[in-house]
């Protein structure tokens, strides 16, 4: 399995425009940080989760050859906004892209997608999906592939994490239920948000962030979702606890 961390930042990304934090001035390619997704490639699967406003900066830097399926987190706009541009891949399948959500984020998709979803005097050259529900409740399968749908709180937000093996990506947490934690399990590599230092209402902060890792205790642990206010990456990251690291755009993990 490979893990291609396509974006690691909040919703503004890093720099933020007009911003002259030091943060934001910093030269470190690391701390420049595009909206948060990525892509698991498994076997000959890939799976985009999330699609957001750089998606096509992040699919031409990332040369990634198709994909089979997106899986959506949840509907806000830095998760959802790269939609229309899917449809190189598309064209490459020669048909609709299968994508996988709760109900209420596919809503949310077709009114401001409508285009994309229209089944009848489609616009030429218009990107098409294939919308499937997720029950959050039942494991999917992509190509054989299982995916564990994983609830988490996005402030007062229900929203989707994922396990895939022993793999699990959670990103725009704030709260997390007992019963998620148990599916959390014998992980290798767990992904999860940490937003900033202080604290905030709808996401992890960096403690907050490591209290579920140490709760969870994967084999390693990355955090995504970043913003300029947690601070200089290469800072950051000497502080963390030894199995626990900052993710990067472009960081690849093989597992």
């Amino acid at each position: 399995m490979r893990i291609y961390f396509l974006g690691t930042g909040t919703s503004q990304g890093v720099p933020v425009i007009l911003s002259k934090d030091p943060v934001c001035l910093s030269t470190n390619p690391k701390d420049k940080r595009l909206r948060t997704s990525l892509f698991v490639e498994w076997d000959e699967t890939i799976i985009q989760i999330d699609c957001g406003p750089d998606f096509r900066q992040q699919m031409l830097t990332s040369e990634c050859p198709h994909i089979d399926a997106i899986v959506f987190t949840h509907e806000h706009s830095d998760h959802i906004a790269g939609l229309d541009d899917i449809r190189p891949f598309c064209f490459q399948k020669g048909g609709a892209m299968p994508i996988y959500a709760q109900k209420r984020v596919l809503q949310s998709l077709e009114r401001r997608f409508d285009y994309v979803f229209q089944k009848e005097n489609r616009y030429p050259g218009a990107p098409a999906v294939h919308a499937n529900e997720i029950d959050e409740n039942s494991t999917f399968f992509i190509n054989s592939k299982k995916i564990e749908p994983i609830l988490v709180m996005h402030g007062d937000l229900p929203i989707l994490g994922y396990r895939m093996d022993r793999f699990a990506y959670l990103t725009d947490v704030k709260t997390l239920t007992q019963e998620s934690l148990n599916k959390l399990k014998d992980l290798d590599v767990l992904v999860i948000n940490a937003l900033r230092i202080e604290e905030h209402p709808t996401h992890n902060n960096l403690q907050t962030a490591l209290d579920y890792i140490r709760r969870i205790n994967p084999k390693e642990a990355y955090i995504t979702h970043i913003s300029y206010q947690l601070g200089f990456h290469e800072i950051i990251e000497k502080q963390l606890p030894k199995n626990v690291y900052l993710a990067y755009d472009n960081l690849q993990l093989h597992l």
